[in-house]
């Protein structure tokens, strides 16, 4: 790729990258205290989860190099983003271990790529719990890649319904690659 291996993402208050604007090269918890509200923005370099609640709550977007000219309508969010977490870039394998209930119980299937239906794979209807073990990862509320979003890095998820995840579930899952 462009060799840059820093993220790079700068953010505008109003739509077309106009009003004032934000650079970020890594978290950002509350955006609120740069910029009043936040419309559009431009990934230079690297890959962003983007939040639309301060702390990294609310609905999330994953956002890979790019223009972003009005971030609400593009992504379909709610509202405006309010926080921001860099994804650092994983290279080698990627390994998950997903399971039907909560805590690791029920059935479970060991995963190392994208699963777009976990229902037509694994014969599961439900993915409550998940260890992830290499790489990072976006779960997806529908199959095939749709609906609501969450980023998963390395770590043991007990419960997604504890995280305030209020789909409850899962059905498909995508490894975040250097495609940034």
């Amino acid at each position: 790729s462009h060799g840059k291996t820093y993220c790079y993402i700068i953010f505008y208050e109003d739509r077309n990258f106009q009003g004032r604007s934000y650079e970020c090269l890594s978290d950002c918890s509350d955006m609120t205290s740069y910029l009043n509200r936040c419309h559009s923005c431009r990934v230079e370099s690297g890959c962003f989860m983007v939040y639309d609640r301060p702390n990294y709550m609310g609905n999330q977007y994953f956002m890979k190099r790019g223009e972003y000219a009005d971030s609400m309508s593009m992504m379909g969010m709610r509202d405006c983003i309010r926080s921001c977490r860099m994804i650092p870039m994983h290279r080698g394998q990627f390994r998950m271990k997903i399971y039907e209930r909560e805590n690791f119980g029920g059935q479970s299937y060991e995963l190392m790529d994208d699963c777009d239906n976990i229902q037509d794979r694994y014969h599961m209807n439900d993915c409550m719990s998940c260890n992830v073990m290499d790489g990072h990862w976006l779960m997806y509320e529908q199959p095939h890649y749709r609906g609501r979003m969450m980023y998963l890095k390395p770590g043991e998820y007990k419960s997604f319904r504890e995280m305030g995840w209020s789909g409850n579930r899962f059905m498909s899952m995508r490894r975040i690659m250097d495609m940034c």
